[in-house]
């Protein structure tokens, strides 16, 4: 009998195809690409996402970052990029998440003060709820960690972990915070935007060693 799982890993913010196919070879389970001009890894030409994307194959779930978009935006990368899933990072309501058709990923940034529980009942129509590192300035990729003893012991939709992981710290956190997934963009760069083929690999192969018991 099956009695533990092992976390799923999405390799967010990646820029150039030859980086979808590695975080794909190395085991990733899905992989992000960023929609948000402020972002040093926003991908502004959509016949290159769209080579990303598809680069990734067939079985990677392809996640669409956006913060705060107007729907006209969203419905253009739409209708050049094959996402599998989107993900929100900013202040967008359930009824907007939930009009493209797609299934969704609501991010929390975890600022002093959040009242998880009660905001995490605001999407109970998401996939999945995002959990990550709170900055005044940066709705993401801050590389800062959060304090995990503040996430509720029970959440309404699965967890996907992110905020300051690396291949130094990802196992703890799998072992500590036993999530569904863990998202790490710039703690598998060499600088702001490129990835490292070798930190995917070890970050890959760091989280999946751990066992998460299914009771």
């Amino acid at each position: 009998m099956i009695n533990t799982r092992t976390v799923r890993v999405k390799i967010c913010g990646i820029t150039a195809v030859d980086v979808a196919h590695h975080a794909a070879a190395a085991g990733a389970d899905a992989i992000g690409l960023v929609f948000y001009p402020r972002s040093a890894r926003n991908i502004s030409d959509l016949g290159l996402a769209r080579e990303i994307a598809q680069a990734a194959g067939p079985l990677i779930n392809v996640v669409g970052l956006f913060v705060d978009p107007a729907p006209a935006d969203v419905e253009r990368v739409l209708s050049a990029v094959p996402l599998s899933t989107l993900q929100f990072h900013g202040e967008e309501s359930e009824d907007f998440c939930s009009r493209f058709s797609r299934p969704y990923w609501k991010a929390l940034r975890m600022k002093p003060g959040l009242d998880v529980s009660a905001q995490a009942s605001l999407y109970l129509s998401a996939s999945g709820l995002l959990l990550d590192a709170y900055h005044p300035e940066m709705p993401g990729g801050t590389g800062e960690k959060f304090d995990w003893q503040r996430i509720p012991p029970s959440l309404p939709r699965p967890l996907i972990l992110a905020g300051g992981l690396d291949p130094t710290n990802v196992a703890t956190a799998v072992e500590t915070v036993r999530p569904w997934a863990v998202d790490v963009s710039g703690g598998v760069e060499s600088a702001p935007g490129v990835k490292s083929p070798s930190l995917i690999e070890e970050f890959i192969v760091r989280a999946k060693a751990v066992r998460i018991s299914l009771n």
